[in-house]
Order: structure tokens, then C-alpha cells, then sequence
């Protein structure tokens, strides 16, 4: 090779190697962008949305599960941010407290997470629900702004390695939700708690009548 073909070839071989990184993997399936919920909702402390000031001033959270949850919430002995939604929450405190079991959907006997939804949805709104939260979630719901959250609006989470949806809660409000934990069964958590904030998905409204 000539003097100069060998410094046309260093010359190529550079500007290759000063060229970005581009990844090759496909992201023209994805609908939502992931991202934890501590990024999508910048709300920390103890900071609430809408609710009078008389709320806000009760005894202060106590460590609670994995996070800082009241012992008015951990009890549901709040009253509902909105008057239309007595019955659900009448209904939900008869779930506090059921053991978590996969596959099952017994009040006060065992449920996992999207059982527990599904039966609340039957029994306050009669709405059905998809059996698995993955599929409730394509199926039951359409993606909401998290600023449009309430009462009674769903939150999904990724838990899992593979990336797919993999448990749901009810939204109550103040950042609050009930679900069924794997460890401590139907119970009342902040997703502004560290685990769910990292791997919250999206939140959704159910569309099914």
C-alpha cells in the first residue's frame, strides 16, 4: 500500500472510531416511557393536592411497612377525599388486612394484587376487571397524567425483571393506594415510598362499562 493510502485508511479509521454509539434495538413498540415515579411527580415531604388543611395538620406519619404511612391510613380511618366514593372505601376496608395468596380472591381469606382490584371493581362499581394486572391494563384502562389522579384510578408497577407489568393498586389520594402485598397482604402504601417509586409504571383510569 502506498504512502498515501495508508494515511487515507488512518484517516477513515478515525473518523469511524470518533462516531456516536447508536443502539440498535428497536423502541417503536413501547407506549409508555418508563420512568420512576419520583422523576414523573417532583413531590416530596409531606406536601398534599386539594385537601383542606384540616387534614393536613393530624398527627404526624409513623413508620409504616416500607414507608412513612399514618396510622389513619393504615387503618383507612380517613374520610373519602370525594363524597361519591363512601362505598368504595367501605369496601376496601373490609379488605385491609386479608392476607396475600397468588392466585386467590377471597376477602378476609387470601388475595393477590389484581383479585383484589378486580373484586373491589365488581362489588363497588360492577365493572369487570381482567383476572391479571398486565392485562388490565391493555385491556380495562387507558394511561392518565399522574397531576389527573383519583380516587379509584389504578397504579401499575413493574416489579419484576422481565419488564412487564406485574402489580396494581386502587390510587386513594395524597399519594396514598391499597393493594395487596406479597409480605404484609391488603394494605395501604406512598408511592413516594422507595420501592414503589422506583418501580412504578404508569397510572391508568378503567374505561370498561
Amino acid at each position: 500500500m502506498t504512502k498515501y493510502g495508508k494515511k487515507i485508511l488512518y484517516m477513515a479509521a478515525a473518523i469511524l472510531l470518533s462516531l456516536p454509539v447508536v443502539s440498535c434495538r428497536s423502541t417503536s413498540h413501547n407506549t409508555h416511557t418508563y420512568r420512576p415515579y419520583s422523576e414523573r411527580r417532583n413531590r416530596t415531604g409531606s406536601t398534599v393536592d386539594d385537601v383542606p388543611s384540616t387534614q393536613t395538620d393530624k398527627k404526624k406519619p409513623t413508620p409504616s411497612g416500607h414507608g412513612l404511612v399514618s396510622d389513619e391510613w393504615a387503618r383507612l380511618d380517613v374520610k373519602p377525599h370525594n363524597k361519591k366514593n363512601k362505598d368504595l372505601y367501605k369496601e376496601l376496608k373490609r379488605w385491609l388486612g386479608t392476607p396475600y395468596a397468588y392466585a386467590a380472591h377471597t376477602c378476609g381469606e387470601g388475595t393477590d394484587c389484581s383479585g383484589m382490584v378486580m373484586e373491589v371493581f365488581q362489588a363497588v362499581y360492577g365493572i369487570t376487571l381482567h383476572r391479571n394486572s398486565a392485562k388490565m391494563l391493555e385491556q380495562n384502562c387507558k394511561p392518565i397524567d399522574l397531576d389527573d389522579l383519583r380516587e379509584g384510578d389504578l397504579v401499575f408497577f413493574i416489579t419484576s425483571g422481565d419488564g412487564h407489568v406485574s402489580h396494581v393498586g386502587i390510587y386513594l389520594w395524597d399519594n396514598k393506594f391499597i393493594h395487596s402485598s406479597s409480605s404484609r397482604g391488603v394494605c395501604v402504601d406512598d408511592l413516594r415510598q422507595d420501592y414503589y417509586a422506583t418501580h412504578f409504571y404508569t397510572a391508568a383510569r378503567v374505561t370498561t362499562r
